[in-house]
């Protein structure tokens, strides 16, 4: 199986800064391609997802589940079974997104979903007090 192509679709400047920072962390250039709704009609929004994607398999990760981005993201992910979609996008997703794109599209889809939850965590002001989910020092 070929590697899974990125592509990160998010509103105005968001995608573009996500790309950048997983890019400049991971020293991984060229994988995830950021995609803007910034002043883009739905229809052109849908031919910049579908040119990036190409005929490659992928995982579209878009900022909100609805809205733009989110609709084309999934209207897409409805019609290619090598396609996933992955929302709220982070950038702990971006960066095990791109180590371990030599996994299916779906299995990867998963797999960075559970990392981007999993590295969501309150900590409380006090440290006496008991946040569900908070970490301790």
């Amino acid at each position: 199986m070929s590697e899974v192509t990125g592509v990160v679709v998010a509103h105005a400047s968001l995608a573009g800064a996500l790309v950048a920072a997983a890019e400049r962390i991971s020293g991984i250039y060229g994988v995830l391609v950021p995609i803007s709704n910034e002043g883009v009609t739905p229809e052109d929004l849908l031919q910049g997802v579908t040119r990036a994607i190409g005929g490659r398999p992928a995982i579209l990760f878009t900022d909100l589940g609805s809205g733009s981005c989110g609709f084309t993201c999934r209207s897409i992910g409805r019609s290619r079974p090598d396609v996933a979609v992955v929302t709220g996008v982070n950038l702990p997703m971006l960066l095990d997104f791109l180590f371990h794109r030599d996994l299916p599209p779906h299995e990867l889809a998963l797999r960075v979903a559970e990392k981007g939850r999993a590295d969501a965590r309150a900590f409380p002001p006090d440290p006496e007090q008991d946040v569900p989910g908070a970490v301790p020092d």
